[in-house]
């Protein structure tokens, strides 16, 4: 253990099952076994959230009880009251932020402290950190950060020299249940995919996608596994089922604990979304050793991990057609399929939740030691 570093806080809204959430988690546990000091500092509580080690100490630094009553302004200013008495209270040698608010949090609260903050880029920065009260924020605060993480080359390459100079891009970690997922001798044929249902993964495009394979494959299923964000986008995809006749071969499968023994039941994943940071889903498909189809969606996430036609396949955003034709490309060739996966398993190498926490050690103690 670095002589400097003793102690860590992280903090982001909350610990929901989410791709941010998820990395804090592992992280949070695995500096903790290491003999590390941590603390996550969360803005709320929610239901079915991650679980920390109970050597993790989990602060509530959110509104409190009638908090809720004031306005917008009065709110903004105790949330970073709050986080600003967890770090004068807790003291921790670097306050490492996931998100965009909480970035700008963290910023503000630690600001005089001595306590420097670590900011983390989740999302594409197109759309999300580029409006007007954004670029505001962006050119008072992050001059202030002693550092920032990135999961993908784009999302560093959107910001200043000043903040790609004293940055990492580190992938997200892999669970580790996912290495060694164990194939049948005999593959179902069917298509799989599991994420969040949610807007911007466009799983309704990967169902357009599998009607117009299933016409040349009629003996093909499609199995789409992960939760209901409530947004409607499940309500969109019932909808495409019951219009297509289509419960015979797409089947909405729900939340799974055992994704490791499902998806390598399926000759070929497919990945639909339209924007990402980096998608642990697909890092998942591919440690499972799945041959995959992805989108090559912004910031890059696919694409750096990724090559086209030697470890996967690459398609472009929203085109139903191209991911059809890839799709029905790995059915039709089952050396190809093989060859995919057996390229895929690499990810190991720099996605490993060891390679993934020996570079944010390594960061992390070189930012405190100065």
């Amino acid at each position: 253990m670095s002589k400097c570093m003793k102690s860590i806080a992280f903090h982001l809204n909350c610990l929901c099952q989410g791709g941010a959430e998820r990395v804090v988690t592992n992280l949070a546990n695995r500096f903790a076994s290491e003999g590390y000091k941590v603390y996550v500092a969360t803005e709320w509580y929610d239901e079915n959230e991650f679980v920390l080690d109970p050597a993790v100490t989990r602060v509530h630094v959110g509104l409190k009880e009638g908090d809720e009553n004031k306005n917008r302004i009065a709110k903004f200013f105790l949330r970073i009251k709050y986080l600003k008495q967890f770090v004068k209270e807790y003291k921790p040698d670097v306050l490492v932020a996931f998100a965009r608010k909480a970035n700008y949090r963290a910023l503000t609260a630690a600001r005089n402290s001595g306590t420097p903050v670590v900011i983390s880029i989740r999302i594409d920065p197109i759309g999300h950190y580029d409006h007007f009260t954004d670029k505001l924020q962006i050119k008072w605060l992050f001059p202030k950060a002693a550092g920032c993480v990135y999961q993908t080359q784009d999302q560093r390459d959107f910001f200043k020299p000043y903040l790609q100079e004293k940055s990492r891009v580190i992938m997200n970690p892999i669970t580790d249940k996912y290495f060694g997922a164990i194939h049948p001798e005999v593959k179902e044929k069917a298509v799989m995919h599991h994420a969040r249902i949610v807007d911007f993964k466009n799983q309704p495009m990967l169902l357009r996608a599998f009607l117009k394979v299933h016409e040349k494959h009629p003996d093909y299923v499609l199995r789409v596994y992960g939760p209901d964000s409530k947004d409607g986008t499940w309500q969109k995809l019932e909808k495409i089922i019951a219009d297509n006749n289509a419960e015979d071969f797409i089947f909405l499968m729900g939340a799974s604990n055992s994704l490791e023994k499902e998806i390598p039941k399926g000759e070929v994943y497919a990945y639909s979304s339209d924007y990402e940071g980096m998608p642990n889903s697909l890092l998942e498909a591919m440690a499972m050793g799945m041959p995959v189809v992805s989108t090559d969606c912004p910031c890059g996430g696919p694409r750096e991990v990724i090559e086209d036609g030697v470890n996967g396949f690459l398609i472009p955003v929203g085109d139903e057609d191209a991911l059809a034709d890839r799709i029905c490309r790995l059915i039709e060739d089952k050396d190809l399929r093989e060859s995919f996966g057996k390229k895929a398993l690499e990810i190991e190498k720099k996605a490993s939740a060891d390679a993934v926490f020996a570079q944010w050690k390594e960061y992390l103690e070189s930012i405190v030691d100065g």
